[in-house]
């Protein structure tokens, strides 16, 4: 289908071709579901993966190089144990389920009208390298030096993983030579120091992955694309800039062996990592993109914080890509493209870029969650069910879990009412936005409001919910999300008048002066945020934590990037000190594990980031009352019950939806 050239998103709609690949419109979704569901694992696992990659196939994305397996790395030597990022020794390729598995998603996808390529990964090395150097300052795993015959041995496992990939009926494979892969590292000046002909010259650090790439273009001819992804910049001292991305990828390119280049930035670890939080902006990275484009005749494609199709489109029409990557915006909302072409951009679900999506699985153990699409990873039990008997359902409280229960309830078929305390819904979320690069969690509580009203949920404002008026009403569900109260520690002087909490200071309510000091009671982000929030307006800002580090549930897709944005404001931070006092000065602390108490002065006002307690009291009071009409289910939702994040509160909503 050509796209309309008068329309808004020409360019993002408009198809394009790579090789032999034919894409529908130019939007690829790179690789970012391992969590949702392994596609290697059980066969559960592997129904649940290729449920999600459909739902996206049939909201109209057009490329999915969402597949990324290992090569094999048999050639460690016996005994040995790989560890870190990437660490692993079978692969994924040489697994007997492999063809099988990638045929069934290769097809789906076809079946949709999409194209589908894999990644060959060897990431980290674990333990290979180019020469034993370390690729960053918080990885200090070091590497083996690999020899001629430990190359020769890695291009036959590329090879085989060809033979594999054609065999699975997959359109292309995207060789990953970037995020510290094995590839890279005999690509970058920083690690290769090789004086061999694997280093050295352009030709030489580049000899690897040309023999790689040779043996893969003996296996598939030019029946399938070879694409390289490849940072368009090292972000460690040392490492290649733009210039140097720009002289590897021409070298490349004049070898004839590839089809196209994904341009993309980070690191696995610092500030951009490779998947990038809200505190940048959106395609922030395009220029460089674009200045690879420039110098090269092969299709680019770039991925890097692109969030909405306007983004898409700007960065397209702009000529700094020909396909743009888009990951977390397709978790969050799976039909982005066809809401494009119909005209419904206001309706696409936004991401937040809070990177609880690769987090929660990768750092915190948990399963799979968007914050801002409960549904993500659930395609599996097929659409949101309606029901034939609808029940009067009432929410009292419009926070994000509230709002999400509502939402989901009324699109079951219910018949719903809200009753928000305040003025505006949003709850604490609406607090939090009042800190800087938070503007998407706004533009998520805007799209949730047009989602309650689009959805006819009758919302009632002002309305403090009391048991009386709850248990005349009838209700045949009530659902009480009323959030949580300020926790403030039991310390002497926490209520001195040099004292103020997070939530008052956010919103304006709350005076402080120029030196602060923060409590930091809280894992995550909220202490950093506030710190963010008060440099922009000139404040001197030392933090101070019970624990080791700053934000230990923080992952390293998102930690560099707050911890480095502070740096640079000036922020100070004292760790292993649990607050025993606030003195008028500032504050007595005490060594977690020593003991030792230290006097902190030199402070105009304190602030308390220790997160909140659970409002439970109205849920208490009628949750053994009498219904006023029969039967009445009573439920307790989100931080009324444990105040946690935002994933946490749409994940109960979704859960609690299901059961009505």
């Amino acid at each position: 289908m050509t796209a309309d050239p008068d329309s808004a998103y020409a360019h993002l709609l408009s198809p394009f071709q790579i090789g032999p690949m034919k894409l529908r419109n130019r939007v690829v979704l790179p690789p970012h579901a391992s969590a949702i569901g392994n596609i290697f694992g059980s066969e559960a696992d592997a129904e649940r993966n290729l449920a999600y990659y459909v739902s996206r196939a049939r909201g109209g994305a057009a490329w999915f190089d969402s597949l990324s397996a290992w090569v094999p790395n048999t050639g460690v030597i016996p005994g040995f144990e790989p560890t870190g990022v990437g660490a692993t020794v079978e692969g994924h390729y040489s697994l007997p389920i492999f063809v099988e598995r990638v045929q069934a998603y290769s097809d789906a996808l076809h079946a949709e009208g999409a194209v589908a390529t894999g990644q060959m990964v060897h990431q980290g090395g674990m333990p290979h390298g180019a020469s034993s150097v370390l690729s960053a300052p918080v990885i200090n795993n070091v590497p083996h030096k690999l020899n001629r015959e430990e190359i020769a041995y890695f291009v036959g496992q590329y090879k085989f993983c060809a033979e594999q990939a054609q065999k699975a009926r997959l359109d292309g494979v995207e060789l990953h030579m970037n995020h510290d892969d094995l590839l890279e590292y005999f690509l970058s000046p920083l690690t290769n120091k090789r004086d061999d002909e694997y280093g050295g010259s352009i030709e030489n650090r580049c000899r690897f992955p040309v023999e790689v790439l040779r043996a893969i273009r003996d296996v598939i001819g030019s029946s399938m694309v070879i694409g390289i992804r490849l940072n368009l910049r090292e972000e460690v001292p040392g490492g290649y800039d733009i210039t140097g991305a720009i002289e590897i990828a021409q070298y490349l390119e004049s070898t004839g062996l590839v089809d196209y280049f994904h341009g993309v930035v980070g690191s696995p670890w610092g500030n951009p990592s490779y998947i990038q939080p809200h505190f940048y902006e959106a395609g922030q990275w395009s220029d460089l993109a674009g200045q690879l484009k420039r110098a090269v005749s092969l299709p680019v494609v770039h991925t890097g914080r692109i969030n909405h199709p306007d983004v898409a489109e700007r960065i397209l029409a702009a000529g700094d890509a020909d396909v743009v990557g888009m990951a977390r915006a397709h978790i969050a909302e799976p039909s982005i493209i066809e809401k494009v072409r119909t005209g419904r951009v206001d309706e696409i679900r936004p991401c937040v870029g809070g990177n609880e999506c690769i987090s929660r699985r990768y750092v915190e153990g948990l399963p799979f969650g968007c914050a801002v699409n409960p549904v993500t990873s659930n395609e599996v039990d097929g659409p949101w069910p309606t029901v034939t008997d609808p029940r009067r359902v009432l929410v009292v409280g419009g926070g994000p879990a509230g709002m999400e229960f509502a939402a989901l309830a009324r699109e079951k078929g219910h018949d719903v009412e809200l009753w928000e305390a305040s003025d505006v819904l949003g709850g604490q979320l609406r607090t939090a936005i009042n800190a800087p690069t938070y503007d998407m969690f706004e533009k998520y509580l805007d799209w949730q409001q047009r989602r309650l009203e689009r959805a006819g949920v009758k919302i009632d404002y002002r309305h403090a919910a009391t048991k009386a008026e709850i248990e005349a009403a009838g209700f045949d569900v009530v659902a009480v999300a009323t959030g949580s109260t300020r926790r403030i520690p039991d310390i002497p002087g926490v209520y001195g008048d040099n004292v103020a909490d997070i939530r008052d200071v956010l919103n304006g309510d709350a005076a402080v002066g120029k030196r602060v000091l923060i409590v930091a009671q809280d894992d995550h982000m909220p202490p950093l945020s506030l710190a963010d929030f008060l440099t922009d307006r000139g404040h001197d800002v030392t933090i101070v934590y019970a624990t080791q580090v700053a934000g230990q549930l923080l992952g390293r897709y998102i930690v560099g990037a707050i911890l480095g944005r502070l740096d640079e404001k000036g922020v100070q931070y004292r760790f292993m000190e649990d607050v025993v006092e606030i003195t008028p000065t500032g504050v007595v602390t005490r060594n977690v594990y020593s003991g030792r108490t230290h006097q902190v002065d030199g402070f105009d006002s304190v602030v308390l980031a220790c997160g909140g307690i659970g409002d439970a009291g109205l849920y208490e009071s009628i949750k053994d009352g009498p219904a006023a009409e029969g039967e009445r289910e009573v439920h307790i939702l989100g931080d009324a019950y444990a105040p946690r994040r935002l994933v946490f509160a749409t994940r109960q909503a979704f859960a609690l939806a299901k059961l009505i």
